[in-house]
């Protein structure tokens, strides 16, 4: 299945990655085009988009050279930028409609995600073009790997980019499970057996339970890298569905983090014609080879336990997949990654590439792991399944909140589910909400960065229901009160016992 036509896709939505520093000189300025969706665009229309977006790139910085340009307001369409990388920019065009009210820093971060992701799998993008100046090596990276990436977000002929019914949620965070003292005792007990049977080698361990994340030794944006990862492709969830937990999640607004009442994505999909598209342009060379570590249902859980995948392709003459590979953004170090899964529980280690020789080290390292780790993992996964408390275990009554610690890529929310009982008018109002803390958020940057601002607002929306936000010491906290009484007293104490029950009195203003 395809897009009902042409025009109707182009219109919605646009993405495109070019180098501010190729296709400068006249009769060359397709050169500069790294990446554009849709792909079959005419060449015109996709220099006609970078041409205006490098213009008010230009413009924006007579004015401010050291704010980069964030957004562009049009009559019908957003314009979002990010420079991901020094003169590498992206920029997201999206067409405004009924349900187009968005949070422009929610669209921001789709495009740092999969830049992020991309980073972590291929390396810099500005590495890749100076590998290859003539642009193939990237072009085809960049093709393969974005449009993996949005395939999580079609659903039926269009993408879904996140809208104000995420507005209880917070892309590009970790999501933590809560563990009594037992439990912590025995995950911190098999990383240290996990380590050992590294031996004298710095490696690294990540350690989820359904799609929470239960402990690390990455470093937090290296976590976040990773854990947004494993629930793309390697939680039960997503094994299970062969698509994404998260995608899953985000299109229905009722996940789940267990088996039960998870819903099959339909087989059909906008990006279809793309994947089955015989295209030749020079924009996307097919003569490279590739590795496509976002593809869907290319991960299985071998006999063993461990998770397995074809896409790093074969070791010479052996049917054995290439161990998955990533690079870590702290150490700049090349990693193999091993992922051991029991049930609801996956284990992630990550061992330097230049410590173990070829796929007979690993086979070695993995027999390792069995003969003395795995007898540990089935202890740890019943003790977290019996202190789980299911899809609602974060769920309190009355409230509907979200909670961020920016600083720590942490936040916590009300579960999907509950979410969906809040009316249309209240998600609204909150998402308008956010994006003034946002732009307060942004003031303050830029005015002094080193000083953090507290902040709260309370309003009423013509629903009737109190919309709170507070921000104190760096950390968030936004709520919808919908049965809450009139007054604006009533909805403050809510939020301060709000805070002192379950935040330790974070929030509080006292």
């Amino acid at each position: 299945m395809g897009l009902k036509s042409e025009s109707d896709a182009n219109e919605s939505m646009k993405l495109c990655v070019f180098d501010l520093r190729r296709g400068q000189t006249e009769g060359q300025e397709l050169d500069k085009i790294l990446f554009f969706y849709p792909p079959d665009l005419p060449l015109s229309n996709q220099l006609s988009v970078i041409g205006l977006s490098e213009g008010l790139i230009t413009f924006t910085r007579i004015f401010s050279p050291d704010a980069p340009c964030e957004v562009i307001e049009a009559e019908k369409h957003s314009h979002v930028f990010y420079e991901a990388e020094p003169d590498i920019w992206m920029v997201l065009v999206v067409e405004k409609d009924s349900e187009a009210i968005w949070r422009v820093d929610a669209l921001r971060s789709v495009l740092k995600e999969v830049h992020s992701l991309f980073v972590m799998f291929h390396g810099y993008v500005r590495a890749l073009v100076d590998k290859e100046p003539s642009g193939g090596l990237v072009r085809s990276h960049l093709y393969y790997f974005i449009m993996d990436f949005l395939r999580d977000f079609s659903i039926g002929k269009k993408l879904q980019l996140p809208n104000f019914r995420g507005s209880l949620k917070e892309q590009g965070t970790l999501q933590m499970l809560t563990v009594g003292r037992e439990a912590a005792i025995e995950v911190q007990s098999l990383v240290t057996v996990l380590e050992s049977c590294v031996g004298n080698t710095q490696c690294y361990t990540m350690t989820m339970f359904q799609d929470l994340l239960v402990s690390t030794n990455l470093s937090p944006i290296d976590s976040l890298n990773l854990f947004t990862y494993a629930v793309l492709r390697l939680t039960p969830l997503a094994l299970f569905h062969g698509a994404s937990s998260w995608s899953h999640s985000r299109k229905t607004d009722t996940a789940c983090n267990t088996y039960a009442g998870a819903l099959l994505l339909s087989s059909g999909s906008a990006m279809d014609p793309y994947y089955n598209s015989r295209d030749t342009s020079p924009l996307r060379r097919h003569s490279y080879p590739l590795v496509r570590p976002l593809q869907h249902s290319k991960w299985s859980k071998g006999k063993d336990g461990f998770l397995t995948t074809d896409i790093w392709g074969t070791e010479v003459n052996s049917l054995v997949p290439t161990c998955p590979t990533i690079w870590l953004h702290q150490t700049e170090e090349k990693m193999f990654l091993l992922a051991y899964q029991h049930r609801g529980l996956t284990v992630i280690l990550l061992v330097p590439v230049s410590s173990i020789s070829g796929e007979q080290g690993i086979a070695m390292l993995k027999q390792q792991i069995i003969e003395n780790a795995s007898l540990k993992m089935l202890k740890v996964e019943e003790k977290l399944s019996r202190g789980w408390g299911g899809e609602n275990a974060y769920h309190v009554s009355g409230y509907r909140y979200l909670l961020v610690d920016g600083d720590r890529y942490i936040s916590r929310a009300s579960p999907p589910g509950k979410v969906t009982t809040l009316t249309k008018e209240s998600l609204i109002a909150l998402s308008k909400l956010r994006e003034e803390v946002d732009s307060e958020k942004v003031r303050v940057k830029w005015d002094n960065s080193s000083c953090e601002k507290d902040l709260e607002i309370c309003i009423r929306a013509k629903n009737n229901a109190w919309l709170i936000a507070r921000l104190i010491r760096g950390k968030e906290l936004y709520m919808v009160l919908e049965k809450a009484s009139e007054t604006l007293l009533y909805a403050s104490d809510a939020a301060e016992k709000f805070s002192e029950r379950y935040c330790n009195g974070a929030f509080s203003l006292d």
